[in-house]
């Protein structure tokens, strides 16, 4: 039988403009600031770039400004400072990246510009889409400064200078503490998410590194929510901020948003049976606790759907390898807390499933905003029991409209859906320090392993190794061939990532 609900048509956009507004209307920062109306042209050319940076982004793909670029960057290339409500996944780097490049000096080795990120995914991510804008610049050195990696190696690339830093707060707090970093030059400062640090208790430490820059450094602040613990910390780091708010994230009216009830003890049976019925290649599941993620987890996992948990209490490395696997397509679900969620760029997303309904509608909204992007559909199906009405009203109030809600009776009841992943990945124990390129371990694996192109997926490359996701079919070959193969000629051990 079909769902009732999943014949419920999509709200008007009359309605969805509500929504927006509602949703992403922004105060000011602080009296003084003002708005930036959209530019309208959004060609780079229009912007003070040189011509080699300017052949740079036709290289790497950009083609027109985002929003957020659109607004942003004038004012950050006149060295104003910025506080801006942007998510994940809408320029907002090189919205930030291009400005403080633009301010840098090559000749001066002193760190001129650091980037704060609240997580070492975020970081990285930063970090290395900063060091492809840089590739227009000569001899800019960028370094990578978060926890969960030996601090040694850390020390030592800093006693050679750099012109960018990009971290977690508690680790450059450390390198400060350890009399390792000088940020007595610093020309640009930039909170990415402030307020994920702040939620994550960073306000302290946030506070500490800024006393340790120039007063009169430009800065540059970037989160999701508007809340007022955002605007106390731009009244106190910032001056005359230019605020910008847009339209970044999703729009509504292509989100599905379903809601089931449930009694508590049907929520894992109606888990599955939304898998089923909706026939869902890729999913993220919210949880509440780490305890829950291992135990949604599992229970997925031991009814044939594949699944990973990520959470706070997993080891760095195993962090890495869920991620990994998740944006290469080798692991199609992930069940996560909205902590190690945040910061993630998932692109064509199919669905977010609410395990609960989350007691903030505010973090609903963000939740449901990884699906449906870029002009793509999604879905954003949610179960609740008798006693969270209230947060369902909450949301419902927060929208502006009525919930669609439905019974798991209605969905089709399919005991034999599976979801498992066609390709798996394999770790290589060699990385960027090694000099490893892409090209290096797709010309091993198309030539000593003999593998056709359309069998390997994406090439991640880290510091100290790499992984690659390859067709299911193809992993024995390819072991049994890397056993004794080389890549650039030295030998690379490889194993399967489980």
């Amino acid at each position: 039988m079909q769902s009732t609900a999943s014949k419920q048509s999509m709200p008007s956009s009359d309605s969805s403009r509500a929504i927006l507004d509602h949703y992403y209307q922004a105060e000011s920062a602080c009296s003084t600031a003002t708005m930036y109306q959209i530019m309208s042209n959004t060609d780079f050319s229009t912007l003070s770039l040189g011509a080699a940076q300017l052949a740079n982004l036709r290289s790497l793909g950009y083609q027109q400004m985002t929003p957020i670029q659109a607004q942003c960057l004038p004012q950050a290339m006149q060295g104003k400072d910025l506080i801006a409500q942007a998510k994940t996944g809408s320029g907002k780097t090189a919205a930030f990246g291009l400005a403080l490049l633009n301010r840098i000096n090559p000749r001066s080795f002193a760190v001129q510009a650091l980037v704060l990120c609240p997580t070492r995914e975020l970081a990285d991510q930063v970090g290395s889409e900063l060091r492809r804008l840089a590739r227009a610049e000569s001899n800019i050195k960028l370094v990578l400064l978060c926890g969960g990696k030996p601090i040694a190696p850390q020390s030592a690339s800093l006693q050679h200078g750099a012109h960018i830093i990009v971290g977690t707060p508690g680790r450059i707090k450390d390198h400060l503490d350890r009399k390792n970093l000088d940020l007595r030059q610093l020309r640009t400062l930039v909170l990415d998410e402030a307020d994920r640090m702040l939620d994550m208790g960073f306000l302290e430490v946030i506070s500490a590194i800024a006393g340790a820059t120039p007063k009169h450094r430009q800065t540059l602040m970037f989160s999701a929510t508007y809340s007022d613990s955002v605007r106390q910390i731009s009244r106190s780091f910032q001056r005359d901020p230019v605020t910008v708010t847009i339209d970044s994230g999703h729009q509504p009216e292509v989100i599905d948003q379903l809601f089931y009830e449930v009694k508590k003890h049907e929520r894992n049976n109606a888990l599955l049976a939304l898998f089923a019925h909706y026939q869902l290649t890729s999913a993220v599941v919210f949880c509440h606790t780490k305890k829950q993620c291992d135990e949604v987890a599992a229970w997925l996992d031991a009814n044939g759907i594949d699944a990973k948990a990520i959470h706070g209490d997993l080891e760095q490395r195993d962090r890495d390898q869920v991620l990994v696997q998740f944006a290469n397509s080798s692991c199609p679900v992930l069940v996560a807390t909205d902590v190690a969620a945040r910061g993630l760029d998932i692109k064509d997303l199919p669905a977010v499933i609410n395990y609960e309904l989350p007691r903030d509608a505010a973090i609903y909204v963000h939740r449901i905003g990884r699906t449906g992007r870029a002009g793509a559909t999604g879905r954003a199906l949610s179960l609740f029991t008798e006693a969270e009405k209230v947060r369902l009203k909450a949301i419902a109030t927060f929208l502006g409209k009525p919930c669609i809600c439905d019974v798991p009776a209605s969905l089709d009841a399919d005991n034999q859906f599976q979801l498992q992943a066609d390709m798996v990945t394999i770790q290589f124990d060699a990385g960027r320090k090694h000099k490893l390129r892409p090209g290096d371990l797709l010309g091993a694996l198309t030539g000593d392993a003999g593998l056709d192109a359309a069998s390997i997926g994406k090439i991640d490359i880290h510091d100290q190794c790499s992984y690659v996701a390859i067709r299911r079919e193809v992993l024995r070959k390819t072991l049994n061939v890397m056993a004794n193969g080389k890549v650039k000629g030295r030998s690379v051990r490889a194993r399967k990532v489980n």
